[in-house]
């Protein structure tokens, strides 16, 4: 198993370095990584064609990130603002929307990336983050600042769009998109890695959350008729604020090849309440969690993420991101990865 993180684009290449620098060897891209990502990716232009990534921005950046040493191993964050929000919903529009994710598919494949990590989060128009949050300066361990969340506050929200969805619309939604991509994502040799709902609620702002639990990842499994296409984003987080058993999803999902690589992030507490945190600090057992990840033969990336902002940060936090390097390399030694 390997450390990963997101491919930060510069002139100079000077982050793709400073990955290298600790001991990454593997990205991801997101939407922010593409070279017109402010045009291409608008709200405004979303559901319009177009709206994907070109096989040779795919090969240009990946060549950028490989020259620094770096594998690209996929591409993940589409934001539902401007990516697929209507497929989501069930909206006209929808069928552009795929088919701009049907596309960007065939180019990764085309350019040998081989990972489409996506989600099924709704949030609110014009919202760019798909992690909602109601605090990102929670104080935490020595004065760091940390993300929280709190159902409390949370449910004073009004609704994300103009009107409550069911658990029955978004299934439909969401089985009417895997039978579009799915089979272009086996032709391509990409597999498909979904995120959990986060936070893992049953319904935020009158839009149910279909991932919130080890029930909607077996029953998104077999939407796909257990496919070797699809597979799941194991974000450790997310998992530690359901509140679940992780080891035991570790080795059902894990037995059965259906993780395709993996989130580290730290949390204490469960929905209706949490926080992030340092690794070290977290409820989440990570030397057992990689324990299990090895017992099942998993042997793919874990990216860290949504790290404590401390003293002495730089623009893009990467106090916080190294130290989790750094534990989780330690941590991966020990196991014997």
């Amino acid at each position: 198993m390997r450390i990963c993180s997101y491919a930060r684009l510069d002139g100079r290449n000077d982050y793709l370095q400073f990955l290298k620098q600790y001991g990454v060897d593997d990205v991801v891209l997101s939407s922010a990584s593409h070279p017109d990502a402010a045009q291409r990716f608008s709200i405004e232009n979303g559901d319009k064609p177009g709206a994907h990534w070109d096989f040779l921005d795919l090969v240009l950046v990946k060549k950028r990130c490989e020259d620094t040493g770096l594998r690209v191993i996929g591409i993940e964050n589409p934001l539902p603002s401007c990516c697929y929000d209507r497929a989501m919903l069930g909206l006209p529009g929808r069928d552009q929307q795929i088919e701009n994710v049907i596309t960007t598919i065939r180019n990764m494949g085309r350019a040998g990336i081989p990972v489409y990590g996506y989600h099924w989060m709704v949030n609110q128009p014009g919202v760019t983050r798909n992690s909602w949050r109601t605090s990102l300066t929670t104080v935490g361990r020595g004065g760091s600042q940390v993300s929280s969340f709190d159902m409390k506050i949370a449910k004073h929200s009004p609704l994300f769009r103009d009107r409550e969805y069911t658990d029955e619309e978004m299934w439909a939604n969401y089985e009417y998109f895997i039978a579009a991509i799915l089979p272009e994502a086996e032709a391509a040799g990409v597999r498909l890695a979904l995120h959990p709902d986060d936070p893992p609620l049953e319904k935020l702002g009158g839009i149910p959350r279909l991932f919130h639990d080890f029930e909607g990842f077996q029953r998104a499994m077999e939407v796909a008729n257990n496919s070797r296409a699809s597979g799941l984003n194991f974000c450790l987080g997310n998992w530690t604020a359901m509140g679940t058993d992780i080891l035991a999803a570790i080795r059902h999902f894990g037995e059965r090849g259906q993780i395709v690589y993996g989130h580290a992030q730290g949390v204490q507490g469960t929905v209706p309440k949490f926080q992030e945190c340092f690794l070290d600090e977290a409820d989440c057992d990570f030397f057992a969690v990689l324990q299990a990840f090895k017992a099942v033969g998993f042997d793919s990336v874990l990216l860290p993420g949504h790290c404590p902002h401390t003293l002495y940060e730089n623009e893009i936090g990467g106090q916080g991101f190294v130290y989790s390097v750094g534990y989780l390399k330690g941590l991966l030694k020990a196991v014997g990865f």
